[in-house]
């Protein structure tokens, strides 16, 4: 980022530095869901196979923090280039062009269905919370309106990022210039 500084805009650079920091700090917080994660299938492994006593709560408990860890994670993701995209024929693209298709998609594609997204998630979790929905997946039965939550917040950590990626691939496509380079994840 620092040999391309001279034609940049320093109001330009700061947002996409406050944006990417947030999705950083909210990344590494919602990684530490992994952890209670971890616990509560331990405990149920031990709990089952060593004293013959699974419990009625770790199901409910182990899909709720891995659909949160995951759906909040998306973010993070997106700001570190983990997503999947067809490298075959994005590879032999110019830096203009990717920007081109990176700003067409994220205006015609992210944007609408993430607010779409937002949208119907968040009624479903406002109704949720009002009728204080319950699980009847196990006899535990949780409450379900946190859960229901994540969807939402999600998509709202999905647009924030959204905005400074939209900025990189517009900044791209009239520039030439990568402002940031996603690294290749290989599977």
């Amino acid at each position: 980022m620092a040999e391309t500084t001279d034609r940049q805009s320093p109001a330009l650079l700061a947002m996409i530095r406050i944006i990417d920091g947030f999705t950083d700090r909210t990344g590494t917080i919602i990684s530490w869901l992994s952890v209670p994660l971890v616990l509560a299938v331990a405990y149920e492994v031990t709990a089952r196979y060593l004293f013959n006593a699974p419990t009625v709560w770790a199901y409910d408990a182990t899909y709720m923090l891995y659909g949160s860890l995951f759906m909040l994670g998306a973010a993070y993701a997106l700001h570190k280039g983990a997503h999947i995209r067809t490298d075959f024929f994005w590879e032999k693209f110019s830096i203009r062009k990717k920007g081109w298709i990176d700003t067409i998609s994220y205006i015609v594609f992210f944007f609408p269905s993430l607010i779409m997204l937002l949208l119907i998630s968040w009624t479903e979790f406002h109704y949720a919370f009002q009728i204080n929905e319950m699980s009847d997946q196990t006899p535990w039965r949780p409450i379900l309106w946190p859960f229901k939550f994540v969807v939402p917040l999600a998509c709202f950590l999905l647009l924030v990022q959204g905005v400074s990626e939209l900025i990189k691939s517009i900044y791209m496509m009239r520039t030439g210039v990568e402002l940031e380079h996603k690294e290749k994840v290989e599977v």
